[in-house]
């Protein structure tokens, strides 16, 4: 199941000709998505716990810390995994690829998405994928090469793409971008497709953006969302939560919204618009405690900084904020012109990127938000 609804047929024999067991090191991570919480598993310790986990429609940690990471327990930042399946086919699914197409695939990873590629646009050698990761690059092409798949394996920056194999007619990122590389647009076909993770540092979780190439530019719509380990050269420096001081000057007043009203989630489309509303800003929501939940907001580039704390059975919720911005009222301010425009969701917004910049808009090209 893709997204609550059934695979489309004709990647039916992609699914079943690429198995995913063909990809995945024997020391591995399933990531629990209700819990957030990774547990290694081996292949020769625990052969049926392994086997196990790759049938389920859940990522998969293959790499912590960008491979300085040793020991079993999990690392600091996952740097490389194999993607919920039923993500990677519903991203296959919006690049409408086609046998004897060129394609691009940003974020070689386990090889996977490459593998299923390469079957659906034929043996032919029109697949090329680019990992930045010397060590996960040789590990996917090694394993690719086994299972009988030959796409060009690069080992790169995934934002320069690959001019050496350009043009393209579509490009495929498996990693989150906070801005679509210009090299992606310069190397695809007019008229052909470029299929990534956008969104803003806000928050971890993306909404796809499907974008037409013209000459220099692309647009399109977002399509659906979902959460990606972000390109590694526009990885977000995150605040230190320690450094701000919540008693330094901060000024205090109270909000009507809820918990319930406000702390939606991060696949809600709720995040996303006020990542787009409020620009280099760091959304963290706290766990609750004692029947409170403190939801903390940094300013990327100064010192402000705010934080709501909602309270059980409290019809108002405490506002701290402090420095240049007041992000809080940014913030509020960001929901009440969403819920204005009858909360739209994620798939009735669209971005144009120009070598100009990138431009976010609601319903229509003309109608811009961000």
């Amino acid at each position: 199941m893709l997204e609550g609804r059934a695979m489309a047929a004709d990647w039916a024999p992609t699914f079943a000709a690429v198995d995913r067991v063909d990809f995945l090191p024997d020391l591995m991570w399933p990531f629990d998505t209700r819990t957030h919480h990774a547990t290694a598993v081996h292949r020769a310790e625990d052969p049926g716990a392994w086997y196990a986990a790759t049938d389920r429609d859940a990522p998969i940690v293959t790499q912590w810390d960008d491979g300085e990471h040793t020991g079993t327990e999990p690392g600091r930042v996952s740097s490389s995994s194999s993607s919920m399946p039923s993500v990677v086919y519903a991203l296959l699914q919006d690049l409408t690829v086609d046998d004897g197409m060129t394609v691009l695939d940003v974020g070689t990873g386990t090889g996977e998405t490459a593998a299923a590629l390469a079957h659906r646009c034929g043996r032919g050698g029109g697949v090329t994928t680019v990992e930045v990761d010397p060590a996960v690059s040789r590990h996917a092409g090694e394993r690719l090469r086994a299972a009988g798949w030959h796409p060009a394996v690069v080992v790169g920056d995934g934002a320069e793409g690959h001019a050496g194999r350009a043009p393209y007619d579509r490009v495929l990122a498996t990693v989150g971008v906070r801005a679509i590389p210009g090299a992606w647009i310069e190397q695809t076909r007019p008229g052909g497709l470029i299929v990534a993770p956008w969104g803003t540092h806000f928050t971890h979780a993306d909404a796809v953006a499907r974008l037409t190439v013209h000459q220099g530019t692309a647009t399109g719509r977002f399509t659906r969302p979902v959460e990606f380990m972000k390109l590694r050269s526009q990885r977000p420096a995150l605040p230190d939560h320690g450094a701000y001081d919540p008693t330094d000057g901060a000024d205090t007043s109270t909000t009507d919204l809820t918990e319930a009203e406000f702390v939606t989630g991060p696949y809600s489309a709720l995040p996303f618009v006020l990542g787009l509303r409020v620009p280099r800003c760091v959304q963290v929501v706290a766990d609750k405690e004692d029947g409170a939940r403190p939801v903390w907001f940094y300013g990327l580039g100064d010192r402000s900084w705010a934080c709501v704390v909602f309270r059980e059975e409290k019809t108002q919720a405490r506002v701290w904020q402090a420095g240049p911005r007041r992000l809080w009222d940014e913030v509020e301010g960001a929901y009440r012109w969403w819920q204005t425009r009858g909360a739209p969701d994620h798939t009735r917004f669209g971005l144009t990127v120009t070598p100009d910049g990138h431009r976010v808009w609601l319903d229509d090209p003309d109608s811009t938000v961000a």
